[in-house]
């Protein structure tokens, strides 16, 4: 199996090139879901260790539905498959121009939440790219909404939408610190099973299962930082491009962040974006993420039939 392996502000992006199931053509959404119901071992082998770890995110490209995109992507990390990932897209814009398919432009992609576009800026180093991603738009579902934590107490967050559905919550239970990851990561965990329990979600019943802590920044540096839980139990080391738009979201709902206005958005460990937003037709945002991604591996995944640990190292849950 032929990967290319990238990382964005230091999140991994695994691109599958060649050996990946063929999910059929027509609707993104649907073949995302062939591929969680269908293809489990498929994701365990190409993400778990050995070959992979619990933070990598896996895309595959598809066939374009409309003749002007530039490609098709499927999301999926350790859990199961993504409706949208903004470092991931990034990742991919910059792999194909590694691979010479793209040029420096706006290229249309296609992805299970809709289609977004990719701004490819010139740079001078054929293996890193600037990538700005308009996503899909997205929008505050509830505010201020507060649900009981076990052993953290009564905890008030933002329930919004950003290409995946996240609990966004300033009650972070330790500063937002590479010292802390392991305390935010539990807490995040407990935060989420609290919302499962008490029947919190996105609309239509949509499980919530991104979890957003944020803190305070570096005023020279960035607008704020944040600790992001991904589907399982490992946090995103980008500031995480869906969680960045959802976080637009809230802030242009509550007007404190202003249409082309400027959010600079901090990881826990240090990744950068750039955010705005702009007015979305059904009443939320549009908004643009920019970072910059790296390319690290060119590799064949190769898959002994007596290895014992074939389908990888891990439950199904990312654990």
């Amino acid at each position: 199996m032929r990967v290319i392996d990238s990382h964005t502000e230091g999140e991994p992006t695994r691109l599958v090139l060649e050996g990946a199931p063929d999910l059929g053509a027509g609707d993104l959404a649907a073949q995302a879901a062939r591929l969680a119901a269908e293809h489990d071992g498929f994701r365990r082998r190409v993400l778990l260790e050995p070959r992979g770890h619990a933070a990598m995110v896996g895309a595959l490209l598809a066939r374009p539905a409309e003749a002007g995109s530039a490609a098709a992507a499927i999301y999926f990390n350790p859990v199961g498959a993504l409706g949208m990932c903004g470092h991931a897209t990034i990742g991919l814009a910059a792999t194909l121009a590694y691979l010479g398919r793209i040029e420096a432009g706006v290229h249309r992609i296609e992805t299970p939440a809709g289609a977004v576009s990719a701004t490819l800026h010139p740079f001078t180093d054929p293996a890193a790219h600037r990538v700005s991603v308009e996503n899909v738009e997205s929008r505050r579902h509830a505010k201020d909404v507060a649900v009981a934590v076990e052993g953290l107490g009564l905890m008030r967050g933002d329930v919004a939408y950003g290409g995946n559905w996240f609990f966004l919550c300033a009650d972070a239970p330790a500063p937002i610190e590479p010292a802390a990851i392991s305390e935010l990561t539990r807490a995040a965990m407990a935060l989420r099973d609290a919302l499962r329990r008490a029947g919190v979600t996105g609309e239509g019943g949509a499980e919530i299962d991104h979890i957003e802590f944020f803190g305070p920044a570096d005023p020279a540096r960035a607008d704020s930082r944040n600790f992001v839980l991904c589907p399982g139990t490992a946090y995103d080391r980008s500031p995480c491009g869906t969680g960045t738009s959802a976080k637009l979201a809230c802030l242009a709902a509550d007007s404190r962040l202003t249409a082309g206005a400027l959010w600079r958005q901090e990881s826990v460990t240090g990744g950068l974006y750039q955010a705005s937003w702009r007015e979305g037709a059904g009443g939320g945002v549009i908004p643009t993420i920019t970072g910059r991604a790296f390319i690290s591996a060119e590799t064949s995944l190769v898959f002994p039939p007596s290895d014992p640990f074939l389908d990888g190292i891990g439950a199904s849950d990312g654990a």
